[in-house]
């Protein structure tokens, strides 16, 4: 792979989201180790909630061409009642394998107060289900209006941990966790 291609996917329609400002903090960092990025803003892309019976408008095409295209995906939601938002559902619901298989997949969340921990869990278990890969990293932002000023983010250390998710994408974003190796080894008996 020459240059990994990653896009982040935001599930926040709040205008000042911190969940935007922290996805844009990991692209910058996954720019900076030689990505290409992208920001899927759902606050602007006009994604109907998921229907199965209707035609996907062209929308939800270019939206699912992106995702599938992408070699890492960044997926950040605001906590809601202990998972991730009804926004970044619906455009899960519009993928599938084919957008995430062997996909390297960072995940980011932010609360305004309380815990994140069953946010990635959730998103975990549907990144699995489409047979996506996490990375180990993950970045839990508790109590985020208090951690971000005009220039990033305050809390000493936390920015330097939204950094690194983005490098850990664009470091695995070649990894295919489901591949075999061509050879047999002593190990496959």
């Amino acid at each position: 792979m020459t240059r990994p291609d990653v896009v982040a996917v935001c599930g926040s329609r709040r205008e000042g989201s911190y969940t935007r400002r922290a996805l844009q903090i990991a692209l910058d960092a996954a720019s900076d180790a030689g990505a290409r990025t992208e920001l899927l803003d759902l606050r602007t892309i006009d994604l109907p909630p998921f229907d199965p019976d209707a035609a996907e408008p062209e929308a939800v095409q270019t939206f699912t061409r992106r995702v599938r295209q992408a070699d890492g995906v960044l997926l950040g939601s605001p906590v809601y009642h202990g998972s991730y938002s009804a926004t970044l559902k619906d455009a899960l619901d519009y993928c599938g394998k084919d957008e995430f298989t062997d996909t390297t997949v960072g995940l980011l969340a932010t609360a305004g107060g309380g815990s994140y921990a069953s946010t990635f869990d959730h998103l975990r278990v549907v990144v699995r289900s489409v047979h996506g890969w996490t990375v180990p990293t993950q970045v839990g932002i508790r109590g985020a209006y208090d951690k971000f000023d005009g220039d990033g983010i305050t809390e000493p250390g936390l920015e330097e941990r939204v950094r690194e998710l983005g490098r850990e994408v664009t470091a695995n974003a070649s990894v295919e966790p489901s591949a075999r190796p061509a050879v047999p080894s002593a190990c496959d008996d």
